[in-house]
């Protein structure tokens, strides 16, 4: 069904020859040929059907309608280089790989080069590079043995080995395009979900905060302060602090003298000061008997 606008034209069949078209076609040949179209098209019968216009066909030409000589293509199969040609030329025959008939081969070759390179002179560049490498073969075989047979290599093994190794790597190459593939065969799914994550935090337990407080104090003790401060205490004033207790007169537990709340440095130098004054003869200490109280009075003091 051709869409509005388009003109429907019968196109040759792949295999014929068509008219101002150099080279010949082989039969049914899915080759890489663009066979050009003559400049006036004429039905083989009146009442054939020769195009159709928006739906309405057509058995006649009109007579001002110009064709220009591009207008009609014939687009066929391409090949992917001179090996893929070569390889479809060799299977299309049923021809032995290994005993290539370079004759018959290189002239149906040079048929499609022929036709190729009046349209692309880029892409039939690399196949005229095979053109003369299957001459040369060609001309190789041609040439008269020697009597005595020398062992010398086929002209066509080095074509025969790269036929066969381009062989395997299409034959895997179908196989890796068999696969499913994604965008062709199958599509991603994708599933939205209007939702928030919440983010679970652990949980701590008791062994955790108790972890944590150690580290805690560890902490604290690496970082203290220690303020040593120097206390002056004075050895004469504890002296006369003692000699105003025991102005009263009569005896005082030598316990009494000692405040311990004070601390230990002024307890020291309170007894400095109490062995001093005895020293002095200024105190009397007197024990009743052994491990008894023991008592201290002034010197000169009357006991009452």
């Amino acid at each position: 069904m051709s869409s509005p606008g388009q003109i429907d034209i019968p196109g040759p069949t792949p295999g014929t020859r068509v008219a101002g078209t150099p080279g010949a076609l082989v039969a049914g040949a899915p080759s890489a040929l663009v066979a050009s179209a003559p400049s006036a098209l004429v039905a083989s019968a009146p009442s054939a059907l020769v195009a159709k216009v928006r739906g309405q066909p057509f058995t006649e030409l009109p007579q001002d309608l110009y064709i220009p000589p591009d207008a009609l293509e014939v687009f066929l199969d391409t090949f992917e280089g001179p090996l893929d040609l070569l390889l479809y030329l060799i299977r299309k025959a049923n021809i032995d790989i290994l005993d290539i008939p370079m004759a018959r081969l290189t002239e149906q070759y040079m048929e499609y080069v022929e036709v190729m390179r009046t349209k692309n002179l880029e892409l039939a560049a690399e196949y005229l590079v095979m053109a003369a490498m299957l001459m040369e073969i060609k001309s190789r075989m041609l040439l008269p043995r020697p009597a005595i047979p020398a062992e010398e290599e086929d002209p066509r093994a080095e074509l025969v080995r790269r036929l066969i190794e381009y062989e395997k790597i299409k034959r895997a190459a179908y196989q890796l395009d068999a696969l499913p593939q994604l965008g062709r065969d199958f599509f991603p799914v994708e599933v939205l979900i209007e939702q928030t994550l919440a983010q679970r935090l652990p949980q701590a337990t008791v062994a955790d905060l108790q972890e944590a407080w150690r580290a805690l104090l560890v902490r604290a003790k690496m970082t203290q302060h220690h303020h040593v401060s120097r206390e002056e205490l004075s050895v004469r004033e504890h002296m006369s602090l003692i000699l105003r207790r025991l102005r009263s007169g009569g005896f005082a537990e030598f316990g009494e003298l000692f405040d311990p709340a004070r601390g230990v440095p002024v307890l020291i130098v309170n007894f400095l000061a109490v062995l001093e004054l005895v020293r002095e003869s200024l105190l009397e200490v007197t024990q009743s008997e052994p491990f008894a109280p023991i008592y201290v009075k002034l010197a000169h003091a009357q006991s009452g």
